[in-house]
């Protein structure tokens, strides 16, 4: 199957936008902004999925009714508009992860995804396993993700050892978003899955190297901005074209190594987006830092200089 392919039989692929949350100059989540940043992302970037809540949409600083009222807003304004919809539910509290998974079973999500968690960690992929399975019974009837991402949890179980098994635990298990750089964990997972699965990349700047090893599709915050360039790379890799496909790639690493060296947190890719968008998605959330203007126009310019309209 083309990773392309619409998912007109719920396998997730293709690009999934981890999305931003719009937050007021007060620090409130702004629901308003919500409609049309679904319709920037389907008609200026060709993105007709997203992520929810995930990193990038800073999960982990809002409460559970915020987490709520989001998650039922994009699902809402998505209807009949985007494909999928899925909505990260993984906090530090296993309470609380049931109770976003079973909420998003009664807003209609179009699945859930869930982070290990961070502070007292799963020792072992066997521990994991089991805290997952608890989040599942919440949301039995809901495709069901391990969302993978050791650089920001420390937790850095195999994948691989994870997943074997899994659906007989539970049966909703439908892949994994694998944001980490271990690229033979990577390939096990995608040759052991079976054809329902997806296999979901995260790490926006390597993806090239991920549609190689067999993925399914790409979860990322760049995609809110550079997606359509992102369709380009995976349509000319589909095509046999891996000069254009590494051309493209190149682009964006260029992007991203130069926001790197400038520090890009979430803070600078929200005003990032902020510029390159036109909407107003708010600052980021205390810890979080808001973007020092001068680094959000500087990476823009280099934006433009690399993707010039």
């Amino acid at each position: 199957m083309s990773i392309m392919a619409p998912a007109a039989d719920k396998k997730l692929t293709g690009l999934v936008a981890a999305t931003f949350t719009p937050i007021t100059s007060q620090g409130e989540i702004n629901l308003s902004v919500i409609g049309p940043y679904i319709d920037y992302l389907k008609e200026k970037q060709g993105v007709n999925n997203v992520f929810v809540n995930g990193t990038t949409g800073e999960s982990m600083s809002l409460s559970v009714e915020e987490r709520k009222l989001l998650a039922e807003e994009w699902c809402r304004k998505a209807k009949g508009k985007m494909d999928q919809v899925i909505v990260h539910v993984g906090c530090l509290s296993l309470k609380d992860t049931q109770e976003l998974a079973h909420h998003a079973a009664q807003i209609e999500a179009d699945g859930i995804a869930v982070i290990a968690p961070s502070f007292f960690k799963p020792s072992s992929a066997d521990v994991l396993r089991t805290f997952l399975q608890e989040v599942a019974s919440a949301a039995p009837t809901l495709p069901f993700y391990y969302y993978h991402v050791p650089s920001v949890t420390g937790v850095n179980v195999n994948v691989r050892e994870l997943i074997e098994g899994i659906e007989k635990v539970i049966p909703s298990f439908r892949g994994v978003k694998f944001t980490g750089s271990d690229l033979m964990d990577l390939g096990q997972c995608i040759s052991y899955i079976p054809p329902h699965w997806s296999v979901l990349y995260g790490i926006d700047e390597q993806l090239l190297g991920a549609l190689v090893m067999g993925v399914h599709g790409a979860v990322g915050s760049t995609y809110n901005y550079v997606g359509c360039h992102v369709n380009k790379l995976i349509s000319a890799f589909e095509t046999g074209d891996l000069v254009q496909a590494r051309t493209i790639q190149f682009k964006i690493q260029e992007l991203v190594s130069f926001a790197i060296k400038l520090g890009f947190d979430v803070g600078v890719n929200k005003q990032l987006m902020n510029e390159l968008s036109g909407l107003d998605l708010g600052p980021p959330r205390l810890p979080v830092m808001t973007c020092p203007a001068a680094r959000a126009l500087a990476i823009k310019q280099k934006y433009d200089s690399i993707f010039p309209e």
